[in-house]
């Protein structure tokens, strides 16, 4: 079989919990790419200029780094754990209904804010709880649970479609940074999903008002994710975790499904015990406050450090690429036409969704450290490419395809790479996330400020010093992973060293008590 039948079994023994998670991070998909094409929309609503509805943006973003950092809070239980989700999934829909209510910028602001730290809390514990049930076997339910996310950010676009208004923003500014904010609003707009002709003269011609149908779109949205909170809920009734439910007497199992629970259990509680020495995958505050952490060696630290450097840098790509790839398209010297460069974006999220969807069968034949020596090598040679063959339209396309399939998968196999090495101890899925996030935030800033100063050019450029730096960064976390290795190998040899005498010393004790009697 091309799947191992154990793998089969784990997933039938948690295929509730499992699905669960799944469907939670394809809401969280829907409702990170949702946002951008209804930016004029939301503008026009709020009567704003692009400046200040782009740093409402921006406070989701922030947001969401802040629940990413303080989502392992929850993970002490599993009742503290799908409590959160179900209400962080609730939050979602209720904020996504009262969005088309909001006529201040400041009041969007802080309901884009609020949804923000809930997908924040959202993407920590369900990264944590698929870890913690399926452990070394992770890797392929992680890759799945982030093919969810592409697909919802490939999806979402199409709910927006029909109720956008096609006049274009009220609102711009004159300076450079509003150019460039103007491109990425083009971006957004004109993609294949949309399939909206809006021409030149409709962008010009922005201050005419257009009546606006675009709270449909959040209502709608809100329906949709509607779903996810009650899955949760009723993931929780099964598992017997309310407490105004009378708990339901549990099914007779035959041997093999008893055998089975009796060694789930027994996995929990070495799971519970090993949290307990090393802090489990806890929130990174209360890591950082862990005394037991004292006596680990400089290379656990290390793990944490450059794992989450490599994800800050690769995942700062995709945000800034998803960002300015259109930016780059239409001007100098590619010069693309505005419809044909809104395809690049679309292109860009199609192979990330891909690729993930690809990573599945792929991270079962392959460790993860294979995979991400090629993905990084890989994405550099692609941005090297782009930069040789920087007149190329052609070339753009096939590029932006292939960066694409190379990020895709960079996340979830880092993140079982450095739980795998660190013996699902430590912190490691809280650093990688909040280290994901921050990334994505940072770079998008940057990298739009650098192209405002330098030129589109620099786009390319900044791909590949970024990239280039997170290879370095991931040779690092090689020689540390070494190091840790041969730090455990010295410690099991010490442990074993000092067993034997022991032992040694309680068989001469039974040998001259019967020698006595």
């Amino acid at each position: 079989m091309f799947v191992d039948e154990r793998i089969v079994t784990l997933f039938k023994r948690n295929f509730h919990h499992t699905l669960t998670y799944w469907s939670v991070f394809f809401s969280f998909g829907l409702c990170i790419a949702f946002l951008g094409p209804t930016i004029c929309d939301l503008q026009s609503q709020t009567h704003s200029t692009i400046d200040q509805i782009t740093w409402v943006f921006f406070s989701q973003q922030f947001c969401l780094l802040i629940g990413s950092s303080l989502g392992g809070i929850f993970k002490r239980t599993l009742f503290s754990s799908l409590s959160a989700l179900f209400v962080s999934a609730l939050v979602i829909s209720v904020i996504f209904a009262i969005i088309p209510l909001c006529n201040n910028v400041l009041l969007l602001a802080v309901a884009m804010a609020v949804s923000g730290f809930a997908m924040g809390i959202i993407d920590t514990i369900a990264n944590i709880q698929l870890v913690t049930i399926y452990q070394k076997d992770s890797a392929v339910f992680l890759q799945a649970l982030h093919f969810f996310i592409g697909f919802g950010a490939l999806v979402s676009p199409l709910i927006a479609d029909p109720f956008l208004s096609e006049g274009g923003c009220g609102n711009s500014t004159g300076n450079g940074t509003g150019e460039i904010m103007h491109h990425v609003r083009l971006m957004l707009r004109h993609t294949p999903i949309l399939e909206h002709n809006i021409t030149q003269s409709h962008l010009t011609h922005a201050g005419e008002a257009e009546e606006s149908s675009v709270h449909y779109a959040f209502w709608i949205m809100a329906l949709i994710n509607l779903p996810v909170p009650i899955a949760v809920l009723f993931l929780m009734y099964r598992e017997q975790l309310i407490p105004c439910c009378p708990s339901s007497t549990p099914a007779l199992l035959d041997k093999d499904e008893l055998a089975m629970e009796h060694q789930q259990g027994a996995e929990g509680v070495d799971e519970e015990q090993r949290e307990h020495e090393a802090g489990g995958h806890g929130d990174i505050f209360s890591c950082c406050q862990n005394d037991n952490l004292r006596g680990l060696p400089v290379s656990f630290f290390m793990i944490h450090i450059l794992g989450g450097l490599v994800l800050f840098m690769t995942d700062g790509i995709v945000g800034a690429y998803a960002g300015f790839v259109y930016y780059y398209g239409v001007a100098p010297p590619m010069s693309l036409p505005p419809k044909t460069a809104g395809y690049l974006a679309s292109i860009f999220w199609a192979a990330i969704t891909a690729g993930r969807l690809l990573s599945i069968p792929l991270s079962y034949r392959f460790q993860p450290v294979r995979l991400l020596m090629f993905n990084l090598a890989g994405a550099i040679v692609t941005v090297l490419m782009l930069l040789i063959f920087y007149t190329s339209s052609v070339f753009l396309f096939v590029g932006t395809c292939l960066c694409g399939l190379f990020l895709s998968s960079i996340f979830p196999c880092m993140l079982s790479y450095t739980e795998d090495i660190l013996d699902y101890q430590g912190c490691a899925t809280s650093v990688l996330v909040t280290s994901a996030g921050m990334g994505e935030m940072v770079m998008q800033v940057l990298v739009g400020s650098i192209i405002h100063t330098e030129g589109s050019y620099s786009f390319l450029l900044c791909g590949m010093i970024i990239a280039c730096i997170g290879f370095i960064v991931f040779i690092g976390l090689l020689l540390f992973h070494r190091m840790h290795r041969n730090y455990l190998t010295g410690t099991t040899k010490k442990s074993a060293m000092v067993e034997e005498p022991a032992t040694e010393q309680a068989g001469s004790a039974k040998t001259e008590q019967k020698e006595s009697s």
